[in-house]
């Protein structure tokens, strides 16, 4: 593998927790794997190694912007992220709640529904 794949592993397995990453490992195919190393190189062994910005700014950018376009699907899993780059549940409100101004109360009201599901879930393990 390329060294921006290594890398991308690397902080993936940082952010995520190797439990995470050897779960989602498990269950490539043949079919998702190009796709797979396209993320693993571009958003984690490029943008989420950046030292530009702090892992705690990155998750909290990360967080507003999946709200903010609607993609809820990864929120769970950044929100679980939150307990590895230091974003804390009040920077996680304050997120939602600049997203709510900027992009729309119901965006993130279920953005932040999804946090306290997640939260409440992570606080019972």
């Amino acid at each position: 593998m390329s060294e921006k794949f290594e890398q991308g592993m690397q902080t993936r397995r940082r952010v995520l927790g190797s439990k995470h990453v050897d779960e989602a490992e498990a269950v490539k195919t043949e079919f998702d794997t190009p796709f797979q190393t396209l993320i693993t190189e571009a958003a984690w062994g490029t943008v989420w190694s950046s030292d530009g910005i702090s892992d705690r700014d990155r998750s909290m950018l990360t967080l507003a912007l999946l709200a903010a376009l609607g993609n809820f699907e990864e929120i769970p899993m950044h929100i679980r992220a939150t307990a590895r780059t230091g974003a804390t549940k009040q920077d996680v409100l304050e997120v939602f709640q600049h997203v709510a101004i900027y992009a729309g109360v119901p965006r993130a009201n279920h953005a932040l529904k999804l946090a306290k599901q997640t939260y409440a879930e992570m606080e019972q393990n």
